[in-house]
């Protein structure tokens, strides 16, 4: 069974002490690509150097709106110089982690929403996928993609929409990134929506290290867990663990231009 885990954290102090065996273990079960995600610029470095020592990683550069605080003007700039500076190497695959976070009130709305859109411009100038954070935010993240309209499309990462915002997504060229959350037996509702989405567009992805699923409750979420959520959702739609992975990592290769 051949895995891709499209949204991974590996990069993380969490990972620090086993991050070699955490990697050699998710191989071994099948998980053949990883992306690692920057979310502010003070681990853009860091991550690149993981990428670049490992043949199943590859990077995506973002300002995530979680750590809106720590991002400043000049890093845009920073950012528009890494991508540009990295256009066309084979371990760059798109632009992320970005988006727009509702759920947490403290942060500034206008903000997020300057941030989100300067980062979209990014992604349609470098031709990249997007590969967003969008909680309690969907609205504003589906009017907002209306406009940009990104050639390349990306990935709505964690989705917990409903079905008509799973079709207003897949309708722009989004997937769906698909991990632990939808395993949990209590996530009624997401379940739901999940048993009925297109093949064609589901991604799957650990979020490592967080969002750890149902089997591995209270733990460091990790890529080696994805066999077990791909064989778990897969249950969920009436499918074969096989049939879904075939297909989840046929949808990530195409959108990140993988042969």
């Amino acid at each position: 069974m051949r895995l891709i885990d499209t949204h991974t954290h590996l990069d993380f102090p969490d990972f620090d002490a086993d991050r070699d065996e955490v990697l050699a273990r998710s191989r071994a079960l099948g998980v053949q690509r990883m992306v690692v995600l920057g979310v502010y610029q003070a681990n853009w470095q860091r991550l690149w150097q993981l990428v670049e020592r490992d043949e199943s990683l590859y990077a995506a550069f973002g300002l995530h709106p979680v750590y809106l605080d720590d991002h400043h003007p000049q890093h845009l700039d920073e950012l528009r110089d890494w991508l540009g500076k990295l256009a066309g190497h084979r371990k760059l695959c798109a632009v992320g982690e970005f988006g727009l976070d509702y759920y947490l009130e403290h942060l500034d709305r206008q903000r997020q929403q300057a941030l989100f859109e300067a980062q979209l411009e990014l992604a349609d100038e470098f031709e990249l996928p997007a590969l967003l954070h969008v909680r309690r935010a969907h609205a504003a993240t589906i009017a907002t993609l209306k406009r940009f309209r990104l050639a390349r499309g990306g990935i709505i990462h964690a989705f917990a929409g409903s079905n008509e915002e799973a079709r207003e997504y897949i309708k722009l060229g989004f997937r769906l990134g698909l991990g632990g959350a939808a395993t949990w037996p209590q996530a009624n509702r997401l379940r739901k929506v999940v048993a009925g989405l297109p093949l064609e567009a589901i991604v799957l992805e650990t979020d490592s290290p967080d969002m750890a699923p149902a089997m591995y409750p209270n733990q460091r979420n990790s890529p080696e867990y994805l066999t077990d959520i791909c064989s778990e959702l897969a249950a969920l739609r009436g499918i074969t663990a096989e049939e879904l992975a075939a297909a989840s990592s046929r949808n990530a290769d195409e959108l990140f231009g993988w042969g």
